[in-house]
Formats: C-alpha cells, structure tokens, sequence
C-alpha cells in the first residue's frame, strides 16, 4: 500500500477554478455565470447519483456515469485498490454489492472547482458503513473523495475517482446481523467470496 500522504488540495492535484464571482459584463456573461452554476449542481447530482447506484448495485446506471477510461484509486486502512476503465469498476461493484452485502455510503460538503466549461474537479467528504453478511464483516469510516470530472457531449462523467481514509474501522461480527430489510438481499449480484 502507498505511503500516507496529507490529505490537502496540493497534494491532491486541486488547483483553483473559475472564479466564483459575477461577471461585470452583460446578458451574455451572465447566462455563462449560470451555466457555471448549473455545471456545478449537475456534478452534485452525478456523485450523489453515483452512491445511490453503488448501494443498490444499480449497475446499469452506474456505468452511465463514468467515462469509458474512468481511473480508480482508493485507499483504505487494509487495501489500495486500482482500476482502469468503466466495465472493470462496474464489475467489481457487482462482485463487491452481491445478496451478501449491504452498503450504506453518503458524500457531502463538495467543493468543486469549475476548470473550462467541460472540466471540473471536486473534493467530497465520505462516511460509510458496508457489511459483509456471508463474513459476519463490518467496515466503517471516512474518507476524503478527490474526483475530476469531463463534460461529453453535453453530459458530466466522472473522469478520475480516488479516496483515502481518514479512519477505517473493521469488526469481525459475532452473529449475522438481523435484517428487517434488505435491498441486496433481492437486488444484488450472487456472492463471489
């Protein structure tokens, strides 16, 4: 596993962005203002869409949001994983999201910085909790998302998706906790491990 690093906006390759500030010019500039404004909440809504998918292994529409070359890099307390391309990550979600699991993944607190007009990058604020049925495996945690962005055709994918935990925590349970209900338990993929 690579080397801890801190986790600031040099270091996670932020540079600033669009100024955040009205343009003083007319009606012209003021349409590119909101369309700054409407870029920014259509990336919110592509990551939120993004967790949604994840936790409800809705892998259709998962893949729909990454661009055909998408590069993942995410690090945890016991794993670096790394892959190349969108059908290699979204078929790792299926094995990872199977009938065995349950998912429970909220970002929050973007901070996105508008590039051009089809660049942009943001910073997310991740907790979760992710269980693994058939292990009796709980992880928890944090993490910092770091993600890069490209408008194609008119539409945001994700370019680039990396995250490094600020805290991870993993039990080994002593039973099989008891579902009232459970999503993967219908929609999930047949377990893999």
């Amino acid at each position: 596993m690579s080397e801890r690093q801190v986790l600031n906006k040099t270091n996670l390759g932020i540079t600033e962005g669009l100024p955040l500030q009205a343009s003083q010019g007319g009606i012209e500039e003021l349409r590119a203002d909101i369309q700054r404004l409407m870029d920014m909440e259509a990336i919110r809504q592509l990551k939120y869409a993004y967790f949604r998918c994840v936790d409800t292994a809705n892998l259709e529409e998962l893949g729909s949001l990454f661009h055909q070359d998408v590069s993942v890099n995410f690090v945890g307390g016991t794993y670096e994983w790394k892959i190349q391309g969108r059908q290699d990550y979204v078929d790792n979600i299926a094995m990872a999201f199977s009938r065995e699991a349950v998912g429970q993944h909220n970002a929050h607190h973007p901070e996105i910085q508008m590039i051009s007009d089809t660049e942009a990058t943001a910073i997310w604020y991740l907790a979760d909790n992710m269980w693994i049925l058939n292990h009796n495996a709980k992880t928890c945690g944090t993490a910092i998302y770091w993600d890069r962005y490209l408008k194609v055709d008119g539409k945001w994918l994700i370019k680039d998706t990396r995250y490094e935990r600020v805290y991870e925590m993993n039990e080994v349970l002593e039973e099989r906790p008891k579902l009232s209900s459970h999503y993967l338990g219908v929609h999930g993929t047949d377990p893999q491990f």
